[in-house]
Parts: C-alpha cells; structure tokens; sequence
C-alpha cells in the first residue's frame, strides 16, 4: 500500500464519521420539531409524499430495475429477489400505505390512563414519540416508504439504512418523502437516508451517533439482526426470524385445512409470515395429509416429512432436525406428524421463534386452548400466517413483527412506535 493510500484512508473514515455525526443532530433537530407538529402537518406530509411516490413511479421502477440486474448478476436467492423486486403494483401499495397511515388517530398525545391521588395530585400518562429511531433493513425497498410514514405518524425523526442490494430503489423513493416533507412545511432531515453502503456506517447507527439515536430497529435476516442485539449501546425493537407454523387438528376441515395451508405456505415464501412447519394431527393422516401435500407439490413446493410422513407420502424427503428450526423463506416446508394438541403446542415450544402460529379446527374449545398456550405475538385460528402484517391487522403500514415480550410485539405500527410519559398536576401539595 503506498503512502498516499495509508493516508487518505484515515481521512476517508473521519469523512463517514462526521456525515453520520451529522445526521445524528440533524435528526435530533427535527425530532425536537416533529414533537411538537401538528397532525394536519404531519398528514399532509404524507399525502404529498404519496403524490409524489405515484408521479415518480417511472423512475422508481427504472431505479429497481438496475437494483433487480445487480441482484441477478450477484445470484441472490429467489426468495431475496422477490422482496426487492417492484411493479406498478407494488409501487401503487407504497402509495396507499402513506395514504392509509395518514388516515390513523394521531398516536401522539393519547391519554392512555388517568387517575387522582388522595392528596389531589392529578396523574395522566400520555403517549409521546420516542424520539430518534434508526431503522436498518435489507432486501425490501417498501420498507423505505413504510418506516418513514410511521416514524413521521408518531412524530419521531428517522435514519433509514437500506441494504446494497435496494440502493437504487431506497433512494428514489426517499426523494419522494422528502418532497412530501417539504410541501408540509417540515424539516427534511426528519426522514433521512443514509447515502453509503459502507458497513461502518451501520456500526456508527448502532453505537448511538453520539446519543442522537433513542431506539434502533432492524429488518432484515439472522445474521443482522444478530449482528445488531449483538453490537448496539441502545434499545433494539427486533425479530431473529420467523418459524412459523400451521397444526392441522384432529377436527380440522379438510376443505378448510387445504386453503390455509397451500396460502399459509405458498402465497409469498419470502414474508416471515410464510408457514415454514407443517403440523397434521395423526388422528386425519389418513384423509387430510395426502390432498394437503398433492397441493403444496402442484404449487411447486418441496416437501421434507418425518418417518410417517415419508410413509403416507413416498415422494417427501427426509427432513432432519435441523429442518424444524429452518426459515426457509422459499417453497420448502418441513411436515411432522404429531399425537394431539399438546403434542403440536409442545413442538412449537420447542422449535418456533414466536413470531405466528395457527391451529384450523373446528372444535373451539381445542381453538381457544391453543390460543392461550401459544407464546407466540400472534396466534390465529382458522387462518393463513400470512395475516401476520400490520396492514392486515388495520394499522396501516408496519415496520416488522416484533418478538420480544418488553415495549411492543406483533406488528410495530404507528402506535409502537411512541413511549410515554407522567404527567402530574397538582395544587401546592408537599410531600411529607
């Protein structure tokens, strides 16, 4: 390495450091700003940035385009390429999710308990935003637009940090939520995008930028998401993955029972939602596990089954241990006979990473014990994992599914996305 280059790396990294720096107290500005907006302010921002997704569609589209070819040269899996990819479709979601996130109660100000001392203190505890999130993801270019209209929603500032692979695409629909920022009237560094894909970067994010960040969330697979509990000085709001499961019960419905399932599993494989273990009640093997299976098979997906499973269905693999711990997020599932209930609540104790689970029965009182039993955020009778999502759930966008059992678990919406605070009236008392 000659002199100059040992020279100007150094400089390079202080360059880095201090754009981050930066956008650490910029964001911590307009944080400061966004407390104290307006909800028509905050609202409009969003509706202008939803005007302005659907009128830059063309260039958003051809930023994703060159995303997709890099994607396709560097041989991601399907699975990624499919969480990257856009179309007009797509594109007219992220517009709507701005438009549905604008239409939700402003979480901000909420009295969320209210109560009287003895001595007549006056004690509320009122919702308020957290602050400064940083929100680090990979693959998904929607999440750009997701987590900054909910970050804007909840009045706090936002550092998005895209993966390499969504490079193109994050920034062209930042610039969309900047012009909605701007035709608001609000500070555009409220909703920032980290302009390099130098890993240090995420390094300085989860140090805390000198204190400007509050809470740091992370989307995206295993290994960052470790990487992030791992490494960060502040408050992570995180799910490691999503082992889901779908028990097919002894009072199952066939018809019912094939639906939810080939939905469950086949609709999008690469959500975590998607159903990765399948569960049959030994008691239906006989006259729900082969039809069940000929679905899957026909949707193109392989099947890796127990020793009865291989038994009834001769053309599964063999699934190993492993294969009950696996998020695919592609047409594999892994299918297991089990003795009952308490057999499937057992496994999923065992192998699930309680994200969501669902039983399909038709005996309620077998229903509601699952419902209970389950530790899992999201629990569901009778329907497709693939529900798991805050739109589904009517909260507009999400920024992912927590996990966690402190501050917030299943989707992280607007309402999430604040903390609180006491706040105490009184008359001249003194305490004694």
């Amino acid at each position: 390495m000659s002199n100059l280059a040992k020279d100007t790396r150094p400089l390079e990294m202080n360059s880095l450091e201090a754009e981050m720096r930066l956008m650490g107290r910029k964001a911590r500005e307009a944080a400061a700003t966004l407390r104290n907006a307006s909800t028509a302010a905050k609202n409009a921002a969003l509706l202008a940035a939803a005007s302005a997704i659907r009128a830059g569609r063309t260039d958003i589209l051809a930023a994703n385009e060159k995303d997709m070819q890099a994607a396709e040269a560097r041989d991601l899996s399907g699975a990624m390429l499919d969480r990257l990819k856009l179309d007009e479709k797509r594109v007219e979601a992220m517009a709507k999710g701005l438009e549905e996130v604008a239409e939700l109660p402003d979480p901000v100000g909420r009295e969320l308990a209210r109560w009287s001392r003895p001595n007549g203190l006056d004690i509320a505890r009122v919702a308020t935003p957290i602050g400064v999130i940083g929100i680090i993801y990979e693959s998904r270019p929607n999440v750009t637009a997701d987590a900054g209209a909910l970050s804007l929603k909840a009045g706090n500032a936002v550092i998005l940090r895209g993966g390499s692979e969504s490079a193109q695409s994050s920034g062209a629909i930042h610039r969309s939520l900047k012009a909605g920022l701007a035709a608001a009237g609000l500070p555009e560094s409220a909703i920032q995008l980290v302009p390099t894909t130098d890993r240090a970067a995420v390094g300085m994010m989860l140090a805390g930028l000198d204190g400007a960040i509050d809470l740091i969330i992370p989307r995206g697979g295993k290994s960052l998401v470790a990487r992030v509990q791992t490494e960060a000085r502040v408050p992570v709001l995180a799910h490691l993955e999503g082992i889901c499961h779908t028990y097919v019960h002894a009072r199952a419905d066939l018809a019912k029972a094939r639906a939810i399932v080939l939905n469950a599993k086949m609709r999008r494989t690469g959500v975590c939602g998607a159903t990765e273990t399948l569960l049959i009640d030994r008691a239906v093997v006989a006259t729900h596990l082969k039809p069940i299976l000929d679905d899957l098979a026909k949707a193109g997906c392989e099947i890796r089954g127990d020793e009865t499973v291989r038994a009834a269905y001769p053309s599964a693999q063999p699934a190993t241990e492993e294969d009950w711990r696996t998020e695919y997020l592609e047409s594999i599932i892994a299918v297991r006979v089990v003795g009952g209930l308490e057999d499937a609540i057992a496994h999923i104790a065992t192998y699930g990473s309680q994200h969501t689970d669902s039983i399909v029965t038709e005996d309620s009182a077998a229903a509601e014990t699952f419902l209970s039993e389950v530790d899992s955020a999201i629990v569901i009778h009778n329907a497709s994992t693939q529900f798991a999502d805050g739109g589904e759930f009517g909260m507009g966008a999400e920024i992912g599914i927590g996990t966690g059992k402190l501050h917030a678990r299943g989707p992280v919406g607007v309402e999430q996305l604040t903390t609180f605070k006491y706040i105490v009236r009184g008359t001249g008392q003194t305490r004694p």
